[in-house]
């Protein structure tokens, strides 16, 4: 009960006097002295700081609920009276360690986030690093360079990546490039001056060397840049790498034109543009050695395997209304034999692309599997094959030829077409 009372006379509580009696009846067990007003002014802000001045008026209620109770020690104190400070005791004599751990550990913080910041900066003056650390520009600002894990949803039956999920990693660096070196405009792949006059990018022929497949967990380098081709072309090369050991795992070259978004012609490459990219160029050659033949005519009468009924779906198409390229790779390797498929995997391909293809458009593929030149004798196994990718109306898409090599012989085992070894 004394500790009721106590605890009464030091919470302030917001209330008028009684005119009768000089007490507020209050609600919470008794009464409450008169001498604490309605702003809360009383014996807590003042006896709660050692060395203040005490009125003696301060008194404990003589009843609490009913009970009488007796003046408390501590208030028994004269109007020149003070209190005397706490004991000095061994334990109030020690630190606050909270306060010491929580300043000891905002400075952990904030080292961390410098540390942080100072890491997100370039280690070389010839180093951009992008603020989202998708990527970075390298050697004097001309070549891009990104990271890829090579996930589980991207590698086939074959244990190894597939072709589609490294030529959409060319896509991505490439599109990356242009927007590192803020080049982006509205469009995809455009620069802000194409987008002044409606022009955007085709891919005109594609040439990819595939030395080795990445499997899964795998982290490749992608390194790209881009030339000059011609008067009004660009060329731009990849060169993919594993990023533990830097051995090369695919090159590929491929030559880009101007096209009009609205008319759907090629176009010159106007001056303003090329003031734009012009700076980007590197002058060296591509990293695969043009491929020059000329693939020749592929109708019903010359293929070997015909796949008719393709369509694009919505999600073929990119933001430029026509189908992606990388999906014509996919339904030209769908034209080609299966125990091809099994037994052999894509070592390099050669595409020329001849028109777009719309999101309304029925396709056919057709391949032919061609004989081993004379000249690939040191190539043993290997299997070459033309492909055509047209409408059902006979308009030409793509025109390739792809070489394929034998697969690994545990890996073609795991198919079920070798028998088991013996013994």
């Amino acid at each position: 009960m004394v500790t009721m009372a106590a605890t009464s006379a030091f919470i302030p509580i917001a209330s008028q006097a009684s005119e009768s009696s000089g007490k507020t009846p209050g609600k919470i067990g008794g009464s409450i002295p008169a001498s604490i007003d309605a702003r809360g002014n009383g014996a807590m802000s003042k006896s709660s700081f050692p060395g203040l001045k005490v009125k003696a008026s301060t008194q404990a209620p003589p009843k609490v609920n009913g009970t009488k109770v007796g003046v408390m020690d501590g208030f028994k104190t004269d109007d020149n009276a003070t209190l005397s400070p706490p004991p000095r005791t061994f334990i109030n004599q020690l630190p606050d360690w909270s306060m010491l751990l929580a300043a000891i550990t905002t400075v952990f913080l904030a080292a961390e986030k410098q540390w942080m910041m100072l890491d997100w900066k370039p280690k070389r003056p010839d180093m951009l690093v992008d603020p989202f650390g998708l990527g970075r520009i390298v050697q004097d600002g001309l070549v891009y360079r990104q990271n890829f894990s090579i996930r589980s949803y991207e590698i086939g039956a074959d244990q190894t990546a597939s072709v589609e999920t490294l030529m959409n990693h060319l896509q991505e660096t490439a599109l990356n490039h242009v927007k590192t070196a803020g080049l982006l405009g509205d469009g995809f792949g455009s620069t802000p001056e194409m987008c002044k006059r409606n022009l955007i990018w085709v891919v005109t022929k594609m040439q990819v060397l595939v030395d080795r497949y990445p499997t899964w967990g795998d982290v490749v380098q992608v390194d790209t840049w881009v030339a000059a081709s011609g008067k009004n072309g660009m060329r731009r090369d990849w060169l993919v790498r594993d990023s533990n050991t830097g051995d090369v795992l695919i090159r590929a070259s491929s030559l880009w034109v101007m096209m009009n978004k609205e008319t759907r012609k090629l176009s010159k490459l106007p001056d303003e543009v090329r003031e734009e990219i012009g700076c980007y160029f590197v002058d060296s050659p591509p990293v695969v050695d043009e491929d020059s033949r000329k693939l020749p005519k592929l109708d019903d009468n010359t293929a070997d395997y015909i796949r008719t009924g393709l369509t694009p779906k919505w999600s073929d198409l990119d933001v430029n209304q026509h189908v992606n390229n990388v999906k014509y790779v996919g339904w030209i390797l769908e034209g080609a034999p299966l125990p091809l498929v099994e037994t052999h995997e894509l070592a390099g391909m050669t595409l020329e692309y001849r028109r777009e293809c719309m999101r309304d458009s029925v396709l056919q593929s057709l391949t032919t599997v061609l004989d081993n030149d004379s000249d690939d004798s040191s190539n043993p196994g290997h299997v070459k094959c033309q492909h055509l990718l047209r409408l059902e109306g006979g308009g030409e898409i793509v025109k390739g030829r792809t070489e394929w090599r034998p697969k690994n012989p545990c890996r073609v085992r795991s198919f079920g077409h070798l028998p088991p070894e013996s013994g």
